[in-house]
């Protein structure tokens, strides 16, 4: 029996299963930011690194703050590679542009999260377990999230970062369950999957817009889902099989 849930943030409860990169492009092309697909993966790398390397977002920055420094580092990229000659006006109104359409998504999804999440609440314990940048619990607040996690382990606080299954380890002893008694949900197979199953956890793929056309194997975690609202229908073959 199901007894308790671990759920990834990014990518799962902010944008339905739509891994970042590709979030973030299909806001360039609907704002008209003049750059190819290439060139954009190339910026979203390098602002991720940028990201990992500097300590450029603070434990008391907001979503809205955090996504605004991301798409400012990619667009500066795009401009100092020669990808994007843009003069000032017209590089701070496509960066705005950009974050308002973003933000916008981001609060419409995570809105439809809360009130999965919320029924989930009402019967389970649940933790979050995150890659992030110090600033979840900001993040989790800004969007009325919080009330629904008994607990967060965060990778940047516990200095464990996916795919490292220990990471998900600690969210089953946050929990005080047994691994086999968790389902964890997540966008990433790779990071969230493979590494709850290693444990001994149950998994629910979040299957949406991936960053790259690698496939998996299907039949490795219990379910899988195209609609966090999937999670809430009593389906013994997959939740409560055991």
């Amino acid at each position: 029996m199901i007894k308790g849930y671990i759920f990834d943030y990014g990518g799962t409860l902010d944008t339905a299963g739509c891994h970042w990169g590709q979030m973030l492009w299909h806001a360039y092309q609907r704002q008209n930011v003049p750059v190819g697909e290439q060139q954009f993966r190339d910026a979203y790398i390098h602002g991720e690194r940028m990201l990992g390397r500097e300590p450029l977002i603070r434990p008391d920055y907001t979503f809205h703050k955090t996504l605004a420094i991301k798409i400012r580092l990619e667009m500066e990229w795009l401009c100092t590679s020669g990808a994007w000659n843009a003069f000032e006006e017209d590089f701070n109104n496509k960066r705005d542009a950009v974050l308002r359409d973003l933000y916008e998504q981001v609060k419409t999804t995570t809105a439809y999260s809360g009130k999965v999440l919320k029924e989930l609440a009402s019967m389970y314990p649940m933790v979050l377990v995150s890659n992030f940048y110090g600033n979840i619990n900001v993040v989790l607040r800004e969007f009325g999230l919080d009330r629904y996690f008994q607990d967060v382990v965060e990778s940047t606080t516990v200095g464990i970062r996916k795919p490292d299954a220990r990471i998900f380890s600690l969210g089953a002893e946050r929990l005080g369950l047994k691994p086999e008694e968790i389902m964890v949900v997540g966008d990433s197979f790779y990071k969230d999957v493979e590494p709850a199953i290693k444990i001994g956890c149950h998994a629910a793929w979040f299957k949406g817009e991936g960053w790259n056309k690698k496939t998996y194997d299907e039949s490795l975690p219990d379910i899988v889902i195209t609609d966090l609202a999937q999670l809430l229908e009593k389906n013994d073959r997959y939740l409560n099989r055991n």
